[in-house]
């Protein structure tokens, strides 16, 4: 079986600790695919807000999810702290990658509990179309770095 292999960028220019709620885990005991990506998605959406944008004020444009890809390390359970990770790349004229380190914080050491990406196109909801990244949002968002 072919499996997922998500090659990190060597430095991230942010990072979120979010709790794993009760809510989050599946019939497994565990965080399920769905929660995972949901932690993903909060912790793109704190990285945003960082450099002062949502996916509906990106600039001129908002963002829309053209992919998703999760590589899974380690389970997730209730209680735990995550340190997620979050940097963008890959710019291209119409979107960009952003990356995720997830890491489970335990006794002060960090272990890998996995790896995302999302695709992100830039994109204009009233018209349905895509649109440019801004040069001013692609230089913010690699200022960081």
């Amino acid at each position: 079986m072919e499996r997922i292999k998500i090659n990190l960028p060597a430095t991230f220019a942010f990072s979120t600790i979010i709790k794993i709620r009760i809510t989050d885990l599946n019939y497994g005991g565990h965080v399920g695919n769905d929660s995972f990506l949901s932690l993903v998605h909060e912790a793109r959406q704190q990285f945003l807000n960082h450099h002062d944008y949502s996916e509906l004020m990106f600039e001129s444009v908002s963002l829309i999810m053209a992919d998703a890809a999760i590589e899974f390390r380690k389970e997730l359970s209730y209680k735990d702290e995550v340190k997620i990770s979050v940097t963008a790349s890959g710019f291209d004229k119409y979107g960009f990658d952003i990356f995720y380190l997830l890491e489970i914080i335990k006794e002060k050491k960090l272990a890998l509990a996995g790896k995302a990406k999302t695709g992100m196109l830039c994109y204009d909801y009233t018209n349905k179309k895509l649109m440019p990244v801004p040069g001013a949002a692609k230089n913010k968002l690699l200022s960081t770095l």
